[in-house]
């Protein structure tokens, strides 16, 4: 029975996400002549240079990655894959059929953005993918695993925004269609770590167990002592490391420094945290 909602749970996912990103494509991106990179990009060349329907391009461009992505193996995802770029395009296809919703380049790329990256957030924790690059990359990797995957995909995505100015003749067209893309990164960066960044702090003090008893009595929060040592000055130092929400890290610093004028401090992102205090 869990097997089962599992996969209820995951196909639910990917196929609302799939039409979620053909709706932003259609009534944003696309009647502005702009790109979200990989095969849309290209498929909104072809669009506006032989008429020819968006969705149905990128079913014919994915149809040689889904061969060569089932003979390197992972059969289950492409199987998936298929099921999510046959629902994007075929909804695409179909919204294209509504009146936009803008044509103001800014708007279209700021909220197209939006809509695409949560869309493709839901597409990839459904455990699936559009196809596409996203695909195509994966492919190259295989061949070669010490090629960066990330590398590979912003490599594709600018050589397609290259080819949107060249074909379509704007070069604001890849201007705002990387407004676009990067809006979809953050969408998808933003579902999948969240929007409540935590703060890791290093204190570095000689009262160091003054400062992390006023940190746990007012910041209800604890810290960890770990053992360094000063390479210039050959000293052994204990080093207060403590995690808390960004609200809080002021005050740290405040406690700190009252403290002890001198405390070196070091603070950094912590993008996912586990554990008492924060996700379980």
């Amino acid at each position: 029975m869990q097997t089962i909602k599992n996969i209820i749970k995951e196909y639910t996912l990917f196929i609302f996400g799939s039409i979620l990103a053909a709706f932003g494509t259609s009534l944003f991106l696309l009647p502005n002549q702009l790109s979200s990179g990989g095969f849309s990009g290209i498929a909104t060349i072809i669009y506006y240079l032989f008429d020819i329907k968006m969705g149905t391009t990128i079913m014919v461009l994915n149809i040689p990655v889904f061969i060569f992505a089932y003979i390197r193996g992972g059969k289950g995802f492409v199987f998936k894959t298929i099921v999510s770029t046959v629902v994007f395009s075929e909804a695409i296809n179909r919204f294209e059929r509504i009146e936009p919703f803008t044509t103001d380049k800014i708007l279209a790329s700021v909220y197209g953005g939006i809509i695409i990256g949560l869309g493709l957030a839901l597409v990839f924790k459904g455990k699936s993918s559009t196809g596409g690059t996203d695909l195509l990359a994966n492919i190259i990797v295989t061949y070669n695993n010490e090629i960066s995957l990330g590398k590979v995909l912003q490599g594709l995505d600018i050589f397609v925004v290259l080819l949107n100015i060249i074909f379509l003749g704007q070069i604001e067209i890849g201007l705002y269609s990387a407004i676009a893309i990067y809006i979809i990164n953050k969408m998808l960066d933003l579902v999948f770590e969240g929007i409540n960044f935590s703060k890791m702090i290093y204190i570095i003090s000689d009262h160091y167990e003054e400062i992390s008893t006023m940190i746990h009595q007012e910041i209800k929060r604890g810290a960890t002592g770990i053992y360094g040592k000063g390479l210039y000055t050959n000293q052994e130092k204990m080093i207060v490391m403590c995690v808390a929400k960004r609200k809080h890290i002021v005050r740290i610093k405040e406690i700190s420094k009252k403290i002890d004028e001198d405390a070196f401090i070091i603070i950094t992102d912590a993008r996912e945290v586990y554990g008492l205090g924060f996700k379980n």
